[in-house]
């Protein structure tokens, strides 16, 4: 695999689609190829321009690329945040069908720069059911706030032990030089005193919209083997879907990641106990603690005072998100699960900044959720050396 990145944050004046192409080339390059061997290309969508979106679905990004008349095909998969989850196993099969050979996956947003207005109209009507649930106003927000509100309940988490999540993360990101927040220090004294946005949750517990790239490239073992030492294989996925409307969620305290990582964990041959790294989604705290609970990285209920206690922050028992997360990372839309997927790859392939890369990683549980957490997806990645 080869992997690319470019810094997220506001960039009012970095181009949509000159963004998508630095990191597809700087990808392929990565992989050691060059643009002609790339036969598939799969867009993860964008969600701040309609027309840029379409743009993507009509094959621009080919064109821009030299490769039309090239191209087998270019497609885009969309599942929300968990759409990396879904589209690497989609590459994963056209490649082991014969249908394709090296696939380029490349996603590109501007979360941070894109006017206001179309923003919050957007969150707050995507994904939120027009019969019963929008008309009262429900929003992204406040469907983080009813699964924080429930998980704390379940737990018996504190505002303070909620905000640490918020904290560990960005500790994280002042160590990645391509996180929005990496110049920032953050406090749970400074959580809890920002403003209240929707209760239980305060304005630093939100994720901010940002502006971000990513790609990567994949292959055959056998085409990896030929010209790499090191690469990075899918060992097992698994994933459930639960629900549409929020309503309809059975227990918003757990949802479906314990169903989604068994199935995972059963192809795979290992568990939770043998993961080096983890890497979740992460929009609001309890999202995060509820995936890696129910991941069975720590015990049920447990996740925010083990944050808390710095057992996932640098230097702890178990390093999670370690970009910093959508949290402190940035939130690039459909791009904030890409993310933390190319950055367990990179764990994994031992190219992180020194500050941050973990030791003889070699395990990752990669976890994604879309929608209003409708599904939960995992991908379980293991270095293989030759």
């Amino acid at each position: 695999m080869g992997i690319a990145e470019i810094p997220s944050g506001r960039y009012p004046n970095r181009p949509f689609i000159g963004s998508l192409v630095e990191v597809a080339v700087a990808a392929v390059r990565d992989a050691g190829m060059q643009i002609c061997d790339i036969d598939t290309v799969l867009l993860i969508p964008c969600l701040h321009s309609a027309d840029d979106q379409a743009d993507l679905i009509f094959s621009r990004v080919v064109e821009e690329l030299g490769l039309h008349g090239r191209a087998k095909a270019s497609a885009m998969l969309h599942s929300g945040g968990s759409t990396s989850d879904n589209i690497t196993r989609t590459a994963a099969g056209l490649i082991a069908s014969g249908q394709a050979k090296n696939i380029l996956v490349v996603q590109a947003d501007k979360w941070g720069s894109a006017p206001v207005a179309d923003m919050v109209d957007m969150l707050s009507g995507y994904g939120i059911p027009r019969e019963w649930e929008r008309p009262t106003g429900l929003t992204f927000n406040a469907v983080g706030a009813l699964i924080t509100q429930r998980y704390m309940a379940a737990s018996g988490s504190t505002p303070e032990e909620m905000a640490a999540v918020c904290v560990a993360l960005r500790q994280w990101a002042r160590l990645n030089p391509n996180a929005m927040y990496k110049d920032k220090d953050l406090t749970v004294e400074q959580v809890l005193g920002s403003k209240m946005v929707c209760d239980p949750i305060h304005a630093m517990e939100c994720p901010m919209l940002a502006d971000g790239a990513t790609a990567y490239v994949m292959t055959s073992t056998e085409n990896a083997r030929k010209t790499h030492d090191r690469w990075v294989r899918i060992a097992g996925s698994g994933g459930c879907v639960s629900h549409y409307s929020i309503g309809q969620e059975n227990d918003l305290a757990t949802m479906g990641w314990r169903r989604a990582g068994e199935r995972a964990y059963e192809q795979a041959g290992w568990g939770p106990d043998d993961a080096d790294i983890a890497q979740v989604y992460d929009s609001y705290a309890a999202v995060l603690t509820i995936g890696l609970e129910g991941l069975g990285l720590c015990k049920l209920h447990e996740g925010a005072r083990l944050f808390a206690a710095g057992e996932f922050s640098p230097g702890g028992r178990l390093p999670v998100n370690t970009n910093g997360g959508l949290l402190s990372a940035g939130h690039t839309g459909v791009g904030g699960g890409t993310a933390l997927l190319v950055e367990g790859i990179r764990q994994l392939l031992g190219r992180a900044e020194d500050a941050r890369q973990i030791s003889d990683c070699r395990r990752a549980v990669c976890g994604g959720s879309g929608g209003t957490y409708m599904d939960s997806q995992v991908l379980l990645l293991e270095r293989v050396d030759k």
